[in-house]
């Protein structure tokens, strides 16, 4: 893992000043995290399904939400845009997003992220691995 660090300054130069502060909401994070709006990290843990096809070339990950903190939060924080996978290496992300509904309440909301190459397939292992290392999940192979 790499970590940033902040250049010396070479003679002469000087720091830029900064802006009047503001409230900001950081993507960035230590850890793997699921979200629903940018920026805002979900904690319910989802069931996640994965399927493959024979080649390999192409997969699916179905997440499910029982019951998402974010049903009691979106109004306040935003609109839910989609569902997007934060980890150190960057952002994955769907807008393929569905709330189920029972009685007209919210009750769970089903998320699916395409993976149509290899490469696509094993960045988002990656993502997973970090998140149930994050999170104490395990795989269970049906």
């Amino acid at each position: 893992m790499m970590a940033l660090r902040q250049a010396p300054f070479s003679s002469g130069a000087r720091p830029l000043k900064a802006a009047a502060p503001r409230p900001i909401r950081m993507i960035s994070c230590d850890a793997a995290a699921l979200q629903f709006i940018k920026g805002v990290n979900e904690p319910t843990i989802p069931e996640v399904r994965l399927t493959r096809s024979r080649t390999g070339a192409n997969g699916t990950a179905t997440f499910v939400f029982e019951n998402p903190s974010i049903f009691q939060a979106s109004g306040e924080m935003g609109d839910i845009t989609g569902l997007f996978l934060v980890d150190d290496e960057g952002v994955l992300s769907t807008t393929d997003v569905k709330a189920k509904f029972i009685n007209g309440k919210p009750q769970a909301i089903e998320a699916k992220y395409q993976m149509r190459s290899q490469f696509e397939w094993d960045r988002f292992m990656r993502f997973m691995d970090r998140y149930a290392e994050d999170n104490g999940l395990g795989f269970e192979k049906n």
